[in-house]
């Protein structure tokens, strides 16, 4: 089914009820080096590990353009976390507890990932990319392109991470 953006149909705002829960079907398939979470890089931007993410076939039509993208964002979830959570966890960078939505834990309410990966190259459902963060067979939720334009923005402040980045593993 093919479908213009501009033309695309929403439900009626009048009929609108918020949701008790949102259930996702996995897309694809991440293939990576890391088969244990020790030694996992904590973030992309501190990987140089490569891998695949296998788009499922019957999505694969969904990849058509995407190898004009130099970068992909990958959402995926972390189905090894056990749920509920605690809100508050120590990072890897600070020995302070901290909201776990002022870190990048997986251990989260809601336990879904984010990486911005390189994008090498597509091969029919396959997409080789660099920079791999994320532990082998993690379901992928979405693919989306790196704009530069749209995403990449100037910041002011980094709040507890001011003099705390440098680079390590799980």
């Amino acid at each position: 089914m093919i479908m213009e953006i501009n033309k695309r149909e929403l439900r009626s705002f009048k009929e609108r009820k918020f949701p008790k829960d949102i259930c996702f079907r996995p897309i694809g398939i991440i293939h990576s080096p890391f088969t244990s979470l020790t030694g996992i890089p904590i973030q992309p931007s501190m990987s140089t590990a490569k891998g695949e993410i296998e788009i499922f076939k019957p999505y694969q039509n969904a990849l058509k353009d995407l190898a004009g993208f130099s970068h992909i964002f990958c959402l995926y979830f972390f189905d090894m976390v056990k749920l509920p959570v605690p809100l508050q966890s120590k990072p890897f960078l600070k020995d302070e507890v901290m909201g776990v939505f002022a870190i990048r834990t997986p251990f989260r309410p809601n336990p879904i990932g984010l990486s911005l990966l390189e994008l090498i190259e597509i091969k029919e459902n396959i997409i080789l990319v660099n920079n791999l963060d994320i532990l082998d067979k993690t379901p992928v939720i979405d693919i989306k392109p790196y704009i530069p334009q749209f995403d990449n923005r100037e910041t002011k402040k980094i709040g507890w991470l001011e003099g705390n980045i440098r680079r390590k593993l799980s």
